[in-house]
This record gives structure tokens, C-alpha cells and sequence, in this order.
């Protein structure tokens, strides 16, 4: 459904010299810096009855007018679901996700998922874009996620992203045993024959990984994972193309891989580890409010610290 937009407003002085887009977001701060240049690019916004570049200088004292319509946000229902909440404050959260919850509804998940946890914790929620969410975990990924609490915190954090100025640290178990650290740059896009899936493909959009080695053990490698780019499954797609699949991967993983001599223990723990061994463990931003850097760290999940345990007994039981 669409909504008509009817805006006007004069440009105070003390805005002078601020890009036109960035004007319009202090002004209009109830639409996001992303909606405002989109109506710039289409010819919806009127300086003084002219049409103007985003990154143009206002001069202050202009008149702006806004006539445009936008889709109308899904009307989501807010949901009693309990959070892991690691920082708040008046801008941000920080939780971390456990997995198994989808993050945002869609075909199949219409309801219990983490934006419907999220009204519910924070009502006001309801007149932030995506109800603050930034970036998205896949649904058996556990781990850390920024949730902004105001239209203008989501401007910020979304620029701040896709700045690459979020430093975002992932742990992973793989499959095989991996020689070195290092950076995959190979672009990902839509699989050209399984639409739902992911792959490096030449046509896709660019995409770096880099990672460096924790733990090695028999048939295993524990890894810390930095992304600089954030394409959909980009930590799952690159494993795999290394050929060392993230254990309990459903999509890119392969068969369950069993160590020579392996305990019962670990033989079972692996053939029941039932989603990917991935977790978002550490974030760091700048702080949409205090500009200081804000930096948050969680541990290992239960089931992932399990199977470490369970790699590790095995080494010394091998010794």
C-alpha cells in the first residue's frame, strides 16, 4: 500500500553548507537518509521550485518541497519473546541472538521472529525502518546484532556498514584442517541453479573474508572470521568454496567428517550438531550519538563450546 507525502520546510541558516541529502535528513529525520535520496534521484524533491543534486550545498533560508508517495511499512504484531540484551541505551541495542530464530518475517516465518521480539521490548520501535534492525543473522547463526532506536540511529548505522566501518567478528568450526590464515575475495551471488542458495560466481557482487586460524585438530579447524563485506551466507559460501564447509552446515556443508579413532563422544557430538558452527561473537562501531567507539564481545554458545570441548578431549586422548 501507498502513501502519499506532502513536506515542506525552509531551510534554517544554521544548515548552510550541508549536502542537500543531509539537510533533508535533520529536517525530515522521520524518513531515513536512504528514502530521502531516493525521492532527490527521482525528482520528488523541489529547492525553491528546482530540482537539485543530493550532494549539492544548501545556502540556507530555500524552500524545500516534497510530493511523492512511499510503501507503507508492514504492520508487524509484537511478540513476547525473551532477548539476550548485551548493552542498551537510548540510541542502540546490542543483543545477542540465539540460534534458531529467524530475524526479520518473510514467506514460511509470518510471525515469531526477532523483529517481533523487538516491538514488544521497545514499542517505539514501531517508527524505525525494519524496527531498527541493521544487519541480519541467518536463522541458525547465533550471536551479536545492533539494533538502532531511532530513524536517525538507523541512518547512521546503515552509512556506518556500508562504509564497512562495522567491524564484525565471527568464530567458526570447519570442516578439514586448514594450513594458514587468510582472505578469500571471490564475489557471491544468486546460485544459477538453485535459486534459493548462494555461490562465488563471476557475475556476483564483491565479497571479502578474512580469517585466521585458532585451533587445529584432526579432522577440524576452529577459526575467527572477520568480514568486510556483508553478502547473504558470505561466511558459509566462502568456507565452502575453500573446501572446508562450516560443520552442521545443511546448505554448504557435506557429509559428517569423523577423525580417525574418534572418542564415542565426539562422533556423537558431531553427528548431532544440527546447525552451523558459526557465531557472531564480537562488534564494533562508532556510536551513533557519542561518536566514541563501542566495542561488544560474547562468548561461545553452549552447543559450540561443547564441541570444542569434545575436539580438545579427543586430542588428549590421542597424545
Amino acid at each position: 500500500m501507498t502513501k502519499p507525502v506532502h513536506l515542506s520546510a525552509i531551510i534554517p541558516n544554521e544548515l548552510a553548507g550541508k549536502r542537500l541529502d543531509q539537510a533533508l535528513a535533520i529536517l525530515f529525520s522521520q524518513h531515513s537518509r536512504s528514502r530521502l535520496q531516493n525521492w532527490i534521484r527521482n525528482g520528488d524533491v523541489h529547492i525553491n521550485n528546482t530540482v537539485m543534486r543530493q550532494r549539492e550545498r544548501v545556502k540556507g533560508g530555500e524552500l524545500v518541497q516534497i510530493k511523492t508517495t512511499y510503501e507503507v511499512q508492514q504492520s508487524w504484531s509484537a511478540e513476547d519473546i525473551s532477548l539476550q540484551i548485551f548493552y542498551e541505551d537510548e540510541a542502540l541495542l546490542v543483543l545477542n541472538k540465539a540460534a534458531g530464530m529467524v530475524v526479520h518475517p518473510g514467506a514460511g516465518n509470518p510471525e515469531h521472529t526477532l523483529l517481533n521480539a523487538l516491538l514488544h521490548y521497545d514499542p517505539k520501535l514501531e517508527f524505525v525502518p525494519r524496527a531498527g534492525i541493521v544487519q541480519r543473522l541467518d536463522k541458525d547463526t547465533s550471536g551479536l546484532m545492533v539494533i538502532a532506536r531511532t530513524p536517525q540511529c538507523h541512518t547512521n548505522l546503515v552509512e556506518q556498514l556500508q562504509a564497512r566501518k562495522i567491524r564484525r567478528e565471527y568464530q567458526a568450526i570447519v570442516a578439514g584442517v586448514m594450513t594458514a590464515g587468510g582472505s578469500i575475495d571471490q564475489p557471491i551471488g544468486r546460485h544459477p541453479r538453485k535459486r534459493t542458495h548462494m555461490a562465488v560466481v563471476n557475475n556476483g557482487k564483491p565479497a571479502v573474508t578474512h580469517y585466521r586460524i585458532i585451533k587445529k585438530y584432526a579432522a577440524h579447524t576452529h577459526v575467527r572470521v572477520l568480514l568486510e563485506t556483508g553478502r547473504t551466507h558470505q561466511i558459509r559460501v566462502h568456507m565452502s568454496y575453500l573446501r572446508h564447509p562450516i560443520v552442521g552446515d545443511p546448505v554448504y556443508g557435506r557429509r559428517t567428517i569423523i577423525p580417525k579413532g574418534a572418542s564415542e563422544r565426539l562422533i556423537s557430538v558431531l553427528q548431532s550438531f544440527s546447525r552451523q558452527a558459526l557465531h557472531a561473537g564480537a562488534i564494533s562501531l562508532q556510536h551513533p550519538i557519542t561518536n566514541e567507539l563501542l566495542h561488544c564481545e560474547v562468548p561461545l554458545p553452549q552447543d559450540m563450546q561443547t564441541l570444542i570441548d569434545a575436539l580438545e578431549a579427543d586430542v588428549r586422548k590421542n597424545r
